[in-house]
Formats: structure tokens, C-alpha cells, sequence
């Protein structure tokens, strides 16, 4: 959750999400134009000026400003009684001589065939010239005839009930309100600019209100200074001719495949380096990587950190130990018919269940058929001695496990590893689930190297991010549901996806 805005923080927010207040303030000046446009009434206006006279009684021409003033006095008390009830009934019926029913009731409200004081009142403005005696008087109704006629209709009832009311004074005119024939509403132009200013408020203090209490990891820098831990790399999102075109295959990128864009290669090449720094203070070169949840692009991550190792020199070893969910298979495009699992319940040979020179420098150990006790034999004695006798034959071991915040697979290799990286992505992974992993990888007694941010987008001069949504939920098929050896072409298999990509 953000508390704290700077300038530059509300400049970057309204930056990354340009596009759709573009888009959402032009909707809103669209629909109001159309409302306005279309949906509204024309209204037409008219108007006319009653002059208050005050007399005492005394003709002398040395009293007129005196009179003046005390004019001034009563334009308040005349404009109420020229609101009053009494006045709109008179008015009222005046009206009802002059149009037909259907008229009127395109105006007013009508009960028991009269016009209601209220509706009449509800269209008329009364108000007072600054510094003067008079009175202007103002109707606007959808029919611009009736409009002067109630001008001058109250100007003709009004004199007689001021008097009646006030007892002094006289209210006067000296000419007769016209009938205008432009419309003075809707102003559609006004409208559509107002529409513009409500929808482009409305979605900023929405995007405002959202960033507030989103609590997903934004900000690397932060997260490594809240655990002390590096940030060994950032992976910013890319599309690819791949991507585009097999939408409904699994699109995991390779290092190597031909539309990847330079920076993402420059970004494996700062991981690579950032990981041989942290390999150098340990003896053995094995180490996990992982992520809270699923779906934030641990194996693609696993197997791009393997092929930017082997190219800078290294033999290394990609084994996939996330045997609930194999991927790594998928991204390289072997054979599952035998791998880890199979070397662990011994049906293998060690040796067999290594597909070598997937790449150059880089051999492949899949994850074989699917065992009924993933976690157990992750943990067993005989997973100890396979990584004690490849660790001899190999510069860096890689491994892929699973979601540490799903199953407990990762913190089975505990004792037979030398850290593990975590895998985040932007705008997915949350800071709950961050601070979940940590705890259990620290319970766990490992060393974590430190994180891996996934899917940032750059923008022009300005970085912002965007959240990649994946369609397959990663938890859905982990568990001990499915029993037995299935091999990578069985519909279970097929069907199971895992919606994480570097991009």
C-alpha cells in the first residue's frame, strides 16, 4: 500500500495508465455530447425587466432619490411575493387560455387541470440589477412562445398583488418580453466538456484509489532494502512473433530463439553475472529457483539463467524438480518419458535420465513421469546422492521447483542446495506473499540470493509497469491428484499449463 505521493510518483502513475485516461476521458465527452446532443430537450429563453417604484406620497421632484433608495429596499420583498403561490396560480391560469393541454404539459406539471405553483415557479428566474430598482425576470421552457408568455403574463398580475401585499410602491414595465427562437439548452458544447473533466477525474481517482491499497511489489529497490537482500535482475516484458501467433500454446521465450530483443539478453547477461558473484562465496555450485505463487515465471526465468550460464562458459546442468508441473520439457522441446523421478526410484540410470547438448555447455535433466510423492523423494537420501555426484561433473546445477507458497517441494532441497532466487512479478506478486516465502525460506534454514523481478515494461524516458494476465491458475493441478507415471503426451499433461512466461 502506498501512503506517500510525490511529484514524480503522481507523474510515473498518471504516465502508466495514459492510455486508458485518454481513452475513458474521450468516452466521457462522447456520451455526454450523444446525451446532449440527442437525449436532451431544447429549451428556449426569454426575459423581460419590472421597475420598482417607492412614493410616500410627497410629488416633490426633491424626493426622487430618495424614492430610489427606498425602491432598492423593497426589490427583495417584491421578489418574494412575485414567487408566491398566489402569484404562480394567477399566472397559471393565464397560461391555460393561451395553450393548448399538450403544451402545457410538455412544460408543467399539471393537477386536476391546473398548473402546479411549483412547476411554474421551477422555470422561472428572479433577480436583482446590482445597484438599481429592477427586477429581471426570467422563464425557459421547451417551447420558447410559452416562455415570453409567462414573462409577460406576471408582469400583468404582479402590480396588483404587490400592492395587495406590500401596500407601498408600484412595480412597472415598459416593454414586453419577445419570443427568442435559438435554444438557450442544451449547451452541448459546455456539456461535452464538462463530460470530459467528470470521466478524466473519475478514472484518476480511481487508478489513485487502486494504486493506494495495491499491495504488489512496484518498487525493487524498496523490496531489497526491506530484506536486505540483492536484486539480482529485472526482465522487462517483450512480445514476440511466437507469442503473437500461438496464443493458445505455451509461449515460453528461449534466450535463444531469434525475435528476442537485445535488452531482455542484456538482462540475462546482469543475472548471470549477478548469480556467479553469489555462487562464488559457496563450495557448491546448486542452486533453486522459485516463487511464491504460481504463474510469475520461475521456469522460463530457471531456464534462460541456464542458457545465459552455459554461454558464458559454463557446463551446467537445468534440472526440472517441479514434478507436479513439469515445464522445462516444453521449453526445450524434449522427451518426458524418463528424467529426476526416474533417477530417484532408481527405473533409470542416473546417466540415461540426462538429455545432453540440449544447447551448447547445457544438459537438461526433465522431470520424468509424474510420481505420487513429489515431495518425498525431493527429500529422500537418494536425491542427496544424485546432486553430490553431478555437482562433481558440472560447473552450476540449476534447479526449477516448485511455488514455495503452494507446496513445500523447494524446502525439501534445503540441505542439498547453496541458495535459491526468487522470482517476483510486478503488479502480481503481492507483498503478503512475499513476506510468506520469505518467512518459510528462512524457517527452512536456506540461503536466498536475492529477487528477480519479472515483467516490467519500459515506456519512452519513463518506466512504468504493466500486470501480464495469465489465463491458467498454477494451483489447480498441484497436489497429489494425479497418481502414476504420465509422460508429456497424456491429456492431464497436455492440458496443464503453466501461465508464466519472461514476458
Amino acid at each position: 500500500m502506498n501512503t506517500t505521493y510525490s511529484i514524480k510518483d503522481i507523474i510515473s502513475l498518471m504516465l502508466s495508465h495514459i492510455r486508458l485516461i485518454i481513452i475513458i476521458t474521450v468516452l466521457g465527452g462522447a456520451a455526454a455530447f450523444g446525451y446532449s446532443k440527442y437525449m436532451l430537450p431544447l429549451e428556449y429563453s426569454s426575459h423581460i425587466t419590472m421597475y420598482v417604484q417607492s412614493y410616500t406620497g410627497i410629488s416633490e421632484s426633491a424626493n426622487n432619490v430618495n424614492n430610489i433608495s427606498n425602491s432598492k429596499q423593497l426589490v427583495n420583498t417584491y421578489m418574494e411575493v412575485l414567487k408566491d403561490d398566489a402569484v404562480m396560480m394567477a399566472v397559471g391560469e393565464k397560461l391555460l387560455t393561451q395553450f393548448d393541454e399538450g403544451t402545457l404539459k410538455q412544460n408543467f406539471s399539471l393537477s386536476n387541470g391546473k398548473i402546479t405553483p411549483a412547476s411554474l415557479r421551477g422555470t422561472l428566474s428572479i433577480s436583482s440589477v446590482t445597484d438599481t430598482s429592477a427586477v429581471k425576470v426570467s422563464a425557459r421552457t421547451k417551447n420558447a412562445e410559452v416562455s415570453a408568455a409567462i414573462c409577460n403574463d406576471l408582469t400583468q398580475v404582479a402590480p396588483e398583488y404587490v400592492e395587495n401585499a406590500v401596500g407601498v410602491g408600484s412595480i412597472n414595465t415598459i416593454d414586453t418580453a419577445k419570443v427568442y427562437r435559438s435554444p438557450v439548452a442544451p449547451n452541448v458544447k459546455k456539456n461535452t466538456v464538462l463530460g470530459m473533466a467528470a470521466a478524466f477525474f473519475i478514472i484518476v481517482m480511481i487508478i489513485f484509489v487502486i494504486d493506494f491499497f495495491d499491495n504488489t511489489i512496484k518498487d525493487a529497490d524498496l523490496l531489497g532494502k526491506q530484506y536486505k537482500k540483492a536484486i539480482i535482475g529485472e526482465i522487462q516484458q517483450f512480445d514476440t512473433d511466437k507469442k503473437r501467433k500461438n496464443q493458445d500454446e505455451d509461449d515460453h521465450i528461449k534466450l535463444t530463439d531469434k525475435d528476442v530483443p537485445f535488452n531482455i539478453v542484456e538482462s540475462y547477461k546482469s543475472i548471470r553475472t549477478n548469480v556467479t558473484f553469489s555462487l562464488s562465496t559457496v563450495e557448491r555450485k546448486v542452486f533453486a529457483v522459485s516463487s511464491p505463487n504460481p504463474g510469475e515465471g520461475k521456469s522460463t526465468t530457471a531456464a534462460n539463467i541456464a542458457i545465459a550460464l552455459a554461454q558464458g562458459g559454463n557446463k551446467v546442468l537445468l534440472i526440472d524438480a517441479d514434478m507436479r508441473k513439469a515445464v522445462l520439457h516444453k521449453i526445450f522441446g524434449l522427451k518426458n518419458k524418463r528424467g529426476l523421478s526416474s533417477a530417484i526410484s532408481k527405473m533409470q540410470k542416473l546417466d540415461d535420465c540426462i538429455q545432453k547438448n540440449v544447447m551448447e555447455n547445457l544438459d537438461v535433466m526433465t522431470s520424468g513421469p509424474l510420481p505420487p510423492n513429489p515431495s518425498e523423494l525431493l527429500a529422500s537420501e537418494q536425491m542427496t546422492e544424485i546432486l553430490e555426484s553431478l555437482h562433481q561433473k558440472y560447473t552450476v546445477i540449476v534447479i526449477d521447483t516448485p511455488p514455495v507458497n503452494v507446496v513445500t517441494d523447494a524446502m525439501e532441497l534445503a540441505k542439498n542446495i547453496s541458495g535459491i532466487v526468487m522470482v517476483l512479478r510486478y503488479g502480481r506478486t503481492t507483498e503478503d506473499d512475499v513476506e510468506t516465502a520469505y518467512k518459510k525460506i528462512e524457517f527452512a534454514q536456506m540461503n536466498l540470493f536475492g529477487f528477480i523481478l519479472n515483467d516490467v515494461k519500459v515506456k519512452h524516458r519513463g518506466k512504468y509497469y504493466s500486470k501480464y494476465k495469465d489465463k491458467y491458475y498454477y494451483k489447480k493441478g498441484y497436489g497429489y491428484g494425479y497418481y502414476g507415471a504420465k509422460d508429456e503426451d497424456t491429456e492431464e499433461q497436455t492440458e496443464s499449463k503453466e501461465g508464466e512466461q519472461t514476458s
